[in-house]
């Protein structure tokens, strides 16, 4: 019984180590199909909450992030394929785009906070100029008098 279990084993990781598929020749750069799939992931959830823009402006997301990185359909079906056939890169790339996606995500909280900052401040503003009828300061700095 050790054997036969022995034997499974050895054929096991042997067809592990095989590889499935051959590398494509026009095979993308792993770090370029992370900013594909990265870039992918955006537009389709852009997709999913705006199709209506997106049919309106004629705008196909995969052709569009494709063309983007100017890559054929084909290289990135194959370059996906093959990426696939070799699971721990495969795991890296995808843990590499949800790093990246986690990044912009922060990105634009950032931005998001400026933003309502200065629109808060605007808006203070523009009350306090109706209230008392305040003139805005202006710059005195280096004014010749």
């Amino acid at each position: 019984m050790k054997h036969i279990l022995l034997f499974t084993s050895i054929i096991f990781l042997v067809s592990c180590g095989e590889k499935l598929i051959e590398q494509p020749e026009n095979l993308i750069a792993r770090d370029e199909m992370v900013l594909i799939l990265k870039d992918m992931a955006i537009v389709n959830a852009a997709k999913t909450t705006n199709i209506g823009i997106l049919k309106d402006n004629g705008i196909d997301p995969t052709t569009y992030v494709l063309n983007k990185y100017n890559v054929d359909s084909t290289r990135f079906v194959d370059s996906d394929r093959y990426y696939a056939s070799v699971p721990l890169a495969y795991e890296s790339i995808y843990k590499e785009v949800e790093s990246l996606l986690d990044e912009e995500k922060e990105r634009l909280k950032d931005l998001k906070k400026i933003n309502d900052s200065l629109k808060l401040l605007q808006r203070e503003e523009k009350d306090l100029l109706k209230a008392g009828g305040v003139q805005k300061p202006t710059n005195t700095k280096n004014v010749p008098q």
